[in-house]
């Protein structure tokens, strides 16, 4: 491992904004914000809106600093990545955002049923040939549905791959997911600002190559507990 990363990894360790699992036995003793985050993080009472898979954190930075009345938390498994984003956050004063590192398919044991208002999935890994572990697939979509309201929550997709768009629009009418913008072309279509203003590293690559950009929202409806899956 190099220096650089072990330097960031050490550093982790001291930044307020970010939340490490391997300081917590969530499954065992549980989480201590765990249905607190307003109360005794943010110390608000606006609503949690999560970015999974959020890498150096542009997206999230760029959300909480665009919509000051709501709190972001981005979520990914890489602490190298989360570092940047957890240092920008706290040199720019950005109380409103905070970093979680944890494996995505565990945020039930982080966040309580009716903790997260809205969900922002950035271009993900399409995952063609292992359709249970997509972001945006049924199997997890089943774990947020347990942490939204039970009246449902709202899912943010933005992605460079026309197979995940046309899976998700094809998935939708057979899981009751109801798709609330549908934009194949953000760029051409005049999407709203924060969805052509607010980029990630990846994103700039893939727009120099010409790629299509879409999104699409969608509201995923009451949870069961039926379809529990912790």
């Amino acid at each position: 491992m190099g220096k650089n990363k072990l330097r960031r990894f050490a550093e982790n360790e001291t930044f307020e904004n970010l939340y490490q699992h391997h300081n917590y036995n969530a499954r065992v003793e549980g989480f201590p914000l765990k249905g607190k985050w307003q109360n005794e993080y943010f110390k608000n009472n606006n609503p949690i809106v999560l970015e999974l898979g959020c890498g150096k954190g542009e997206y999230t930075l760029g959300l909480a600093k665009r919509f000051p009345d709501y709190n972001f938390i981005g979520i990914d498994r890489k602490g190298a990545r989360l570092w940047k984003g957890a240092k920008e956050g706290l040199e720019q004063n950005i109380t409103n955002a905070a970093f979680l590192r944890i494996r995505i398919e565990d945020i039930g044991y982080y966040f309580e049923q009716g903790e997260v208002a809205e969900i922002w999935i950035t271009f993900p890994d399409p995952q063609l040939q292992k359709v249970r572990r997509r972001l945006i697939g049924p199997n997890m979509v089943s774990k947020y549905s347990q942490i939204f309201p039970s009246t449902g929550g709202i899912i943010h997709l933005k992605t460079d791959s026309r197979e995940l768009y046309d899976y998700v629009k094809e998935e939708a009418p057979c899981q009751g997911w109801i798709i609330e913008e549908d934009l194949f072309d953000i760029y051409k279509e005049g999407g709203a600002a924060h969805l052509t203003e607010i980029t990630t590293f990846y994103e700039n690559i893939w727009l120099k190559e010409g790629k299509t950009i879409s999104y699409l929202k969608i509201k995923i409806g009451p949870y069961s507990t039926e379809n529990q899956h912790v």
